[in-house]
């Protein structure tokens, strides 16, 4: 009885990172059953790959395709479905299906899962989430599967097709294949239905919802229209971008025709903002282009979304307050609406707490990895961002870097801020005290 009061009196952050960890548990142990593996794999990898599944990473130790049997990829692909829509989604609609009623806690709780500033239709979102959802999802398996069922067969292409449309709509990056999607490099239907998805999903729900109900982009909240021009500017961008970049790599697009090189850089823009996947070899991508990539993992995808990073907005918002004092204005202007200034302070929260733990992660791993710093880095960033992609150290992983990776991957994917409030107890002193200036610059 001690137990459940104590459960019941659990804040909102703690009780999805009570739920999140239960979940993670439950579907480690089944990931170590017999039935999940052809042969035997550590505890550490079945956490891992529970972990990588849940938080829609897509960081692998051990080879998907040939090390799970179909029920252990099954159990993965549940666990990317539920880590992607949400947990809250799915334990609303088991409510509403038994006819329970939503109280005012377990709204507080949607509320906190989905990021949402009020708790005023949290439930009716809820409902649109999943209905949209499984909606595009089925949508793009029907697609895939008429490009994959000639190739494959029935069985295997539908399977193939709805494996990897759950993962890319949840921004989850695992693939049956153990190069990704190399082997579709130039193949327009995958490129264009793969990326549709992890743009969508990646996007936000939020920003859906108010696409669908506002049509007008002058009638659209601020928060949607940071995130259309935003996700807009960063992909196209990032195209160009890789493009040069990479352009005259002969190890990624280097020998590939006009048509391939454009799909290519394509693909490994819009991939980075945390789904995973990839078409060229990530580990042959010039220095400058692992560079920049580094940055779009760190940004991620948008707020309410599958997928994680510090979030679009959060960059711009702190841009727009950068930019702001250089032209010595004390409000910040975006679209004829000023922000909040609670938003700069989160906004700040979020980065330096981010910056923090993938500091402490990289320093970690420098000690007990041997491998080259870009590449440490760059598994630690793509493990925080949720993202999925890795130049070939995660399989190499030692015990203590396998477990620093699960670590940066859960953080990753509640939020800095989440899990800070879960951890931190709240001061409610209103206490006041004088202003005073320091130096600073």
């Amino acid at each position: 009885m001690n137990f459940y009061n104590k459960v019941i009196n659990l804040s909102a952050p703690q009780v999805l990172l009570t739920v999140f960890v239960t979940f993670i548990a439950i579907g480690t142990f089944l990931l170590k059953l017999p039935i999940s593996t052809v042969e035997e794999i550590s505890l550490v990898d079945a956490l891992f790959t529970a972990t990588s599944a849940m938080t829609v990473t897509g960081l692998i130790v051990v080879d998907t395709g040939t090390t799970f049997t179909l029920f252990g990829e099954i159990v993965i692909i549940c666990l990317i479905q539920i880590g992607g829509i949400g947990i809250m989604t799915f334990a609303v609609l088991i409510f509403l299906v038994l006819g329970r009623k939503i109280g005012f806690k377990q709204r507080l709780l949607i509320q906190q899962a989905l990021n949402q500033t009020s708790i005023g239709g949290v439930v009716k979102l809820v409902k649109l989430i999943f209905v949209f959802s499984i909606t595009v999802e089925a949508i793009a398996l029907t697609i895939l599967s008429a490009r994959w069922i000639p190739e494959y067969g029935l069985a295997r292409g539908f399977y193939y097709s709805l494996f990897h449309s759950v993962s890319a709509f949840n921004n989850a990056g695992f693939s049956i294949w153990s190069d990704s999607l190399m082997r579709y490099v130039g193949d327009p239907i995958v490129n264009l239905i793969i990326t549709f998805l992890i743009i969508v999903g990646g996007i936000g729900f939020t920003v859906l919802v108010d696409l669908w109900t506002s049509k007008e982009f002058s009638k659209m909240s601020l928060h949607t229209k940071m995130m259309l021009v935003g996700t807009l500017i960063i992909n196209i961008v990032a195209f160009f971008l890789i493009f040069l970049l990479e352009y005259n790599n002969p190890e990624t697009i280097g020998n590939m025709s006009q048509s391939g090189k454009l799909w290519a850089s394509y693909f490994q823009a819009v991939t980075p903002r945390t789904a995973g996947f990839n078409t060229v070899d990530i580990g042959s991508l010039e220095e400058p282009t692992v560079f920049f990539i580094l940055l779009l993992m760190f940004i991620g995808a948008g707020s309410a979304s599958t997928g994680g990073g510090i979030k679009l907005t959060t960059f711009i918002a702190m841009l727009l307050t950068v930019t702001t004092f250089l032209k010595n204005r004390s409000e910040i202007v975006l679209f004829r609406r000023s922000l909040n200034p609670v938003v700069i302070l989160r906004s700040l929260a979020i980065a330096m707490i981010s910056i923090g733990l993938i500091f402490v992660a990289i320093f970690i791993l420098v000690l007990t990895e041997d491998a080259p710093f870009m590449m440490i880095v760059f598994e630690v960033i793509s493990a925080f961002g949720t993202v999925g992609l890795s130049m070939g150290l995660t399989g190499a992983l030692t015990t203590i870097g396998k477990v620093v990776i699960i670590i940066v991957m859960f953080v990753g994917k509640l939020g800095p801020l989440t899990l800070a409030f879960s951890i931190a107890k709240q001061s409610k002193a209103a206490i006041r005290y004088p202003k005073e200036e320091i130096l600073t610059g």
